[in-house]
């Protein structure tokens, strides 16, 4: 690896210390429904978020609201000392990509058959906080 690329490398890095990461994977919702959801929350405070997610009658936000919380708990693993409130967390992404999608047959009259997809997909959800954003421009 080259002189340029290890530093990229680096700063990457270090600049990914203060986001806050967490992964679902294969969740058996088309990406389409999990979209609507996760458009709502992005960019949002993390306490309207679960807000948000907690009153949304659609079934993508119960397990976007596990999601959120999983980033929360790895937010508070990284800063134990820290109270959320005083740490304006925010939602800084939301991604959703396509997963494995299932094809099944579906039986239609005169002995044809309809394929069906069961699509899934992967939610990647990102935290960050306004206290490290200025402290960044600061400085």
């Amino acid at each position: 690896m080259g002189a340029r690329k290890r530093e990229r490398a680096n700063k990457i890095k270090e600049a990914n210390k203060t986001l806050y990461i967490a992964k679902l994977n294969n969740c058996p919702t088309s990406p389409r429904k999990m979209r609507l959801v996760a458009d709502q929350i992005r960019g949002a405070e993390v306490n309207r978020a679960l807000d948000l997610l907690r009153f949304s009658p659609k079934e993508a936000s119960i397990r976007l609201e596990k999601l959120l919380l999983s980033a929360i708990a790895n937010w508070q693993n990284k800063n134990e000392d820290a109270r959320i409130e005083d740490s304006n967390l925010y939602v800084k992404e939301v991604f959703v990509d396509s997963a494995r999608v299932l094809k099944r047959i579906q039986p239609a009259p005169q002995g044809r058959a309809h394929r069906i997809k069961k699509r899934s997909n992967h939610v990647t959800l990102i935290l960050d906080s306004l206290n490290n954003n200025t402290n960044n421009q600061a400085e």
